[in-house]
C-alpha cells in the first residue's frame, strides 16, 4: 500500500503530511493525512455519502498552502487535540491553521478553538488561523490571539 501512495506523490496526484514530531521515528510510524491536488476528483470518485464539504475545505487550504511551503505537518497536542496544519511560511513565523466548514454550534467552536489553543501554547505561537466557509471573528485565548477567516481571505493573504 505504501509503494502505491509513493507512486501517487511522485506523481503530484496524492501527497501526504506526517505528524509534527521531534522524533523522526514517531514522525514516520503515526498515521500520515492524505489530500489530492484535486479536489473535484475527490468528489467524481467518492460516493458522496464519504464526501463532506468539511473535507473538500480541508483539502483546499491544505493545497494553497503547498504552494506556498513544501514543508506541512498536521498537529497532535499533548492532551490529544488535533490541528489540522502547522506549516513554515517564507518571512513569516510558523503558521498554525485548523480548518473548519462553521462554528456555528457551541460544541464545535469550543473544539476547535480549544485544539488551536492547546497547539499556541505548547509551540509558544502568539498567532492561529482557524479558516470557515464565510465566518470572521477575532477570538483572545491565554496564549494569543486567533484569527478566524473565510476561506477567500485565507486564500487572498496567503500570497502577502
Amino acid at each position: 500500500m505504501s509503494d502505491y501512495l509513493e507512486w501517487f506523490e511522485d506523481a503530484y496526484f496524492l501527497f501526504t503530511t506526517r505528524i509534527f514530531d521531534a522524533s523522526l521515528a514517531r514522525s514516520k510510524t503515526n498515521p500520515k493525512k492524505i489530500y489530492c491536488i484535486d479536489h473535484a476528483l475527490v468528489t467524481s470518485v467518492s460516493p458522496s455519502i464519504l464526501v463532506n464539504s468539511g473535507h473538500l475545505l480541508e483539502n483546499l487550504v491544505f493545497t494553497a498552502l503547498r504552494r506556498v511551503s513544501p514543508e506541512i505537518y498536521y498537529y497532535k497536542t499533548k492532551g490529544g487535540l488535533e490541528v489540522d496544519f502547522i506549516t513554515q511560511m517564507q518571512n513569516r513565523n510558523g503558521m498554525l491553521v485548523q480548518v473548519c466548514e462553521s462554528m456555528y454550534e457551541s460544541q464545535t467552536k469550543k473544539r476547535e478553538v480549544t485544539a488551536l489553543s492547546e497547539a499556541m501554547s505548547e509551540l509558544r505561537q502568539k498567532t492561529g488561523i482557524i479558516v470557515t466557509r464565510n465566518e470572521e471573528e477575532e477570538i483572545k485565548v491565554d496564549s494569543g490571539k486567533i484569527n478566524v477567516v473565510p476561506i477567500w481571505r485565507f486564500l487572498l493573504n496567503l500570497t502577502d
